[in-house]
């Protein structure tokens, strides 16, 4: 029973680490598969958690300390469709190169964010620490069920809702008539336009809502792990985000498992500190465990991952 309670904490812990990652892919699979790289999502992870953070502990102030972590995540997408807003005009509207605004969004994310906290926060690193953040929901029953009870059903409500929105992703791309158009637009758009699809708009709503998305992942770090905001909040979880979409083929499922993935190999590392024979190894080494598993499984997808075919290929009506 011992072994079956340890193992199902470890799912839990998972689960947790997944959660962020979960929110991302989802996002850049709404982007990619519209044709719009969208190598930007650590950076709208950080816009989102920094929006949580400041939103929930104003609302705390408030005296809504209730309704707080919930208006945070709120705050979070519209942060994450602002900055992800700067993307889509540069990449769709201009034409400009995706990749290299991908990487502006990250750097201007990191230090707008900083620069907002230390005004906000009179010169502090980072935001106040927050009460009012989300705690584990367990679901009456599931709950008690031996092991998976732990591991599954005792979980925070952004779990709830990551897990949720993975059957949407899936529903929304490969059961409805928008989501044809999406995949169509990424594949090729110029015969999607032939057929009267309006292609820039589609891609407008694919960075859109990968912002938003995005946002969702970051806010949901902010508030049920770190319980504030600053510039190490993130540290990478967009770009892992990112080898987990890619891994997992721009498909959600597949996304989903990637996800898991490097978020078990954070959990582990948090629960092999707790062994003695942790106590040799430095924990730089432990720290560097999720970031060298998302090398080696990238350098595994390249070449085997389909990408959407017209995947970074900016779409000039005028030259079809």
């Amino acid at each position: 029973m011992e072994t079956l309670r340890i193992l199902g904490e470890l799912v839990n812990t998972t689960l947790v680490f997944s959660t962020a990652l979960i929110f991302a892919a989802m996002g850049g699979i709404f982007s990619e598969r519209s044709g719009v790289v969208n190598i930007g999502l650590e950076g709208l992870m950080v816009s989102g958690a920094f929006a949580s953070a400041v939103a929930t502990h104003a609302v705390e102030q408030a005296g809504m300390a209730g309704a707080a972590p919930w208006l945070g995540l709120v705050a979070a997408i519209l942060f994450g469709i602002l900055f992800s807003l700067v993307h889509a005009v540069a990449t769709v509207t201009f034409n400009a190169d995706q990749v290299v605004s991908g990487v502006v969004i990250n750097f201007l994310a990191a230090g707008f964010t900083v620069y907002l906290v230390k005004i906000l926060y009179e010169g502090s690193g980072q935001t106040e620490t927050l009460n009012a953040v989300f705690s584990k929901v367990a679901i009456p029953v599931l709950s008690s069920i031996p092991f998976l009870g732990e591991a599954i059903f005792n979980a925070y409500p952004t779990t709830y809702l990551a897990l949720i929105l993975v059957a949407l992703t899936y529903y929304i791309l490969f059961k409805t008539p928008f989501g044809l158009r999406l995949r169509s637009v990424g594949e090729h758009p110029g015969a999607a336009d032939t057929v009267g699809i309006k292609v820039k708009r589609i891609r407008y709503i694919g960075v859109l809502l990968s912002g938003a998305l995005a946002g969702l992942g970051g806010a949901t770090i902010t508030l049920t792990t770190t319980s504030s905001f600053s510039h190490n909040t993130i540290s990478g979880q967009g770009f892992i985000a990112l080898a987990a979409m890619i891994f997992g083929k721009w498909h959600p499922v597949g996304a989903l498992g990637a996800a898991i993935f490097f978020g078990l190999a954070q959990a582990v590392r948090n629960f092999v500190q707790l062994f003695d024979f942790a106590k040799s190894v430095p924990v730089e080494f432990l720290y560097m465990l999720p970031y060298v598993l998302t090398i080696l499984v990238l350098a595994g997808a390249v070449g085997r991952a389909n990408a959407p075919s017209a995947l970074g290929e900016p779409y000039d009506p005028g030259k079809r």
